[in-house]
């Protein structure tokens, strides 16, 4: 007896526990995600296409620097609904279908679990992101120059949106109030975040707040990966980035240790 638990601790522990059980996941994931997958890849790159254009519409003819400018926010607003608004509504519906609790039965590591999520979702924001800026570097006749930073930052934007959706998610016990959170976040990030255009335009104080809020932050490491000279002190927004992503998984992780 005592041999066949030593033998199930020593399976249960260590690197190559951890990678099948991330393995495991993401096949579950990409599985039980089928039905809509394809769909919404395609709406997500017609998002992307959106946003580098819409703005167009509303602010006439830019001057280069102005559409540079908007060009390279638009991957942010491609990344940010995925991970602040699908990943928690994907909780929510699980929660409605009482499937959330055998989630969390499976016999993986609940870190690979997560991982899975952030693996899925960040491959669902690479079409979106790809296909803004090819649009809006067509829409306004822009020659982006891509550098390697933008495997970090499109990384670190994708993971902040997901730990901020995924914290949500399981941090909130009612699926109905997760869906009004996400839906109101949204808006309100959409609307009056300094994404697409620069924070100077906002008051003071507003401009104050979203020196801390991540949201302009993730614009910045993008924007920085894309263009020179638009960004100013881009490793001051990749530390609040750390650091909020960081508090969000601990918030998750807190929820996750209550349902033990």
């Amino acid at each position: 007896m005592t041999a066949v638990a030593l033998a199930s601790t020593t399976l249960r522990r260590g690197a190559g526990y951890w990678l099948a059980g991330y393995r495991a996941m993401l096949r579950f994931d990409l599985a039980s995600s089928r039905s809509w997958l394809v769909t919404f890849v395609l709406v997500q790159m017609l998002m992307g296409a959106g946003m580098a254009i819409i703005y167009g519409f509303y602010l006439g003819d830019l001057p280069p620097a102005a559409a540079t400018f908007l060009a390279t926010g638009a991957p942010t607003l491609a990344v940010m609904p995925l991970g602040m608004a699908l990943l928690p509504s994907l909780i929510a519906s699980r929660k409605i279908e009482q499937t959330y609790d055998f989630m969390w039965s499976l016999p993986v590591p609940r870190t690979a679990t997560a991982a899975s999520s952030f693996t899925l979702f960040t491959l669902l924001a690479i079409p979106g992101v790809a296909v803004s800026l090819a649009v809006a570097g067509w829409r306004y006749d822009l020659d982006l120059r891509v550098s390697l930073w933008i495997v970090p930052a499109v990384l670190l934007a994708s993971l902040m949106s997901a730990s901020v959706g995924f914290g949500i998610g399981h941090a909130v016990p009612d699926p109905g109030v997760i869906n009004v959170i996400t839906n109101l976040l949204i808006f309100v990030v959409l609307m009056f975040s300094p994404i697409a255009f620069p924070i100077g335009n906002f008051p003071g104080w507003l401009a104050a707040l979203h020196r801390v809020l991540p949201f302009w932050h993730m614009a910045n490491v993008i924007r920085a990966a894309l263009t020179e000279g638009l960004v100013e002190s881009a490793w001051r927004s990749y530390l609040v980035l750390g650091a909020w992503t960081v508090g969000t998984w601990l918030l998750a992780a807190w929820a996750i240790r209550r349902r033990r």
